[in-house]
């Protein structure tokens, strides 16, 4: 019973005038529907429920969420929680709540176990997922019927074969390849799944000059951005841009996430998703990718916050904020929910990816620093004077380097 106990009261009066730090990422795409709405809202109720404890809630945008805890935590006023990108630096240094200190063991065992397992950090969970995506391919129906394309791509051949239709029917960009600063690691980790690679092996051990991931950046180099399939420079690129250009009709296919179809049917494109193609047949897994929550333990109310946490992580919470900001459920039941609702039925091709996702070495202090230099990097290794091996083998000595000096 210790552990269930664990995010409980520790007695009458425990509560009395807390107030409880958050500092949280926007995920609204316009000021009406940003995520301060949905935490002010939350919080009320939570308080209502609770009346000893307060919860003051900050939310700052992606680029700016990080840096602003990282600020925090470096002038000694580390928030109670926030809910940003990373976790594994915090954890390292000790100064976060071990998951299981804070909720009680039904919350912790309804996370998706592949999300719980990308929050440890030395096998002990620190990181709690808080909004999901999987990754698939999207494409244009309209432009491939004009193509004479009469089913999505299942391999790489397909891609090839597909876009060159696409691009002899005039279009613009027939398969986007976002390479450019903006999320470049994403794209990254798409390709090397598909090619039977990946930025770590099953230990952990970064293998990102690996001749399966070779294989694949020369296989785009020569195939796709040397064919002129890509209709722009990749290193020039960016995600955001992509996905404006698949809204406007303009690219034929390109590797998504489930924001993309709330995107595109506003503008009113057919399109169609399908599990990404591999080299061979069907990708090896698919791209997840999690946020997280993270407990700070300088401000000393774990009893609190865990409470919240609770309340946060309640199937009902988790649902509704999933289905604001097209985004997967990070819990088991919230699955389960989404899964048996028709309102959500074109999420369920992405909900089912989740279980075998793989994710980016979050757990890893040196992900930050890899990460960074992939977005550096990877863009023009696959440009007309590119060389995928030579750039792969930079980035995989910067990974061994800087994994060296972390650990």
């Amino acid at each position: 019973m210790t552990l269930t106990l664990t995010g409980c009261g520790t007695g009458a009066g425990s509560d009395d005038d807390v107030t409880l730090k958050l500092i949280a990422a926007d995920y609204g795409d316009s000021r009406s529907n940003g995520s301060q709405h949905y935490w002010d809202e939350l919080s009320r109720a939570f308080e209502k429920k609770n009346p000893g404890i307060k919860i003051d809630v900050d939310v700052y945008s992606w680029t700016d969420v990080d840096k602003k805890v990282e600020d925090l935590v470096k002038d000694g006023h580390a928030p109670d929680l926030a809910q940003i990108g990373a976790y594994a630096d915090y954890a390292a240094k000790g100064q976060l709540y071990s998951v299981d200190k804070l909720v009680t063991v039904t919350t912790q065992a309804d996370f998706t176990p592949s999300l719980a397992e990308a929050g440890e950090y030395k096998r002990v969970q620190y990181g709690m997922p808080f909004g999901a995506s999987t990754r698939r391919l999207f494409y244009n129906k309209k432009l491939f019927a004009e193509a004479g394309i009469t089913s999505p791509p299942q391999n790489w051949d397909d891609i090839a074969h597909d876009a060159q239709l696409l691009k002899a029917r005039g279009v613009k960009m027939p398969f986007a390849l976002p390479l450019g600063p903006e999320e470049t690691q994403a794209e990254t980790l798409q390709w090397m799944l598909s090619g039977g690679g990946g930025y770590t092996d099953s230990i952990g051990k970064y293998t990102i000059d690996s001749p399966e991931n070779v294989r694949t950046f020369n296989w785009l180099k020569e195939n796709l951005v040397g064919k002129g399939l890509t209709g722009t420079d990749p290193a020039k690129l960016n995600r955001e841009d992509a996905f404006e250009g698949f809204t406007e009709g303009k690219v034929g296919m390109l590797n998504g996430h489930p924001t993309l179809m709330k995107q595109a049917a506003a503008k009113g494109i057919d399109y169609g998703t399908v599990e990404l193609p591999g080299s061979h047949g069907k990708a090896k897994a698919t791209m997840g990718v999690a946020d997280w929550m993270m407990a700070f333990k300088q401000g000393g109310h774990r009893t609190q916050v865990g409470k919240f946490l609770d309340f946060v992580y309640s199937k009902e919470n988790v649902e509704k904020f999933s289905g604001s900001y097209g985004l997967l459920p990070v819990t088991t039941s919230g699955s389960q929910a989404m899964l048996a609702d028709d309102k959500y039925a074109k999420f369920h091709g992405f909900l089912k990816q989740l279980v075998n996702a793989e994710f980016y070495p979050a757990n890893k202090t040196s992900w930050p620093l890899v990460s960074k230099t992939v977005k550096a990097k990877m863009g023009a290794a696959v440009g007309p004077r590119g060389n995928p091996s030579g750039v792969l083998t930079d980035i995989q000595n910067t990974a061994d380097t800087t994994d060296q000096t972390a650990e």
